[in-house]
């Protein structure tokens, strides 16, 4: 389980520096509406993903309650853990996305 972890870990470091680099490039370049557009696909994308993972939880919990031999109780608690921590992660940025938007509003103009 430490050794997933730590995977886990370094995918996260190397998607931070992916990040880190590409505001770096973006901030070089002139605006345009395609970072709105692409923004918005980035969170439909993001929003899919985690109901495909729920789907996926549900599917695979169901199917071991009802005894099928080929899905194994692992299988349902990781695909059951994977669902909750990229949901957690979702609401983590939609409650951040709200603090910028409330920020954002409480400027004077």
């Amino acid at each position: 389980m430490k050794v997933m972890a730590n995977d886990v870990f370094q995918q996260m470091q190397g998607m931070k520096l992916e990040a880190n680099s590409n505001i770096v490039e973006r901030t070089a370049i002139a605006p345009s509406n395609n970072s709105s557009v692409d923004f918005g696909n980035l969170l439909r994308q993001a929003i899919d993903n985690v109901n495909e993972l729920q789907a996926d939880s549900k599917a695979k919990a169901t199917a071991f309650e009802m005894g099928d031999r080929s899905v194994s109780l692992g299988d349902v608690m990781i695909a059951s853990q994977k669902s909750g921590v990229a949901f957690d992660a979702t609401v983590q940025v939609r409650n951040k996305l709200m603090e910028a938007y409330k920020e954002i509003m409480s400027m004077p103009v």
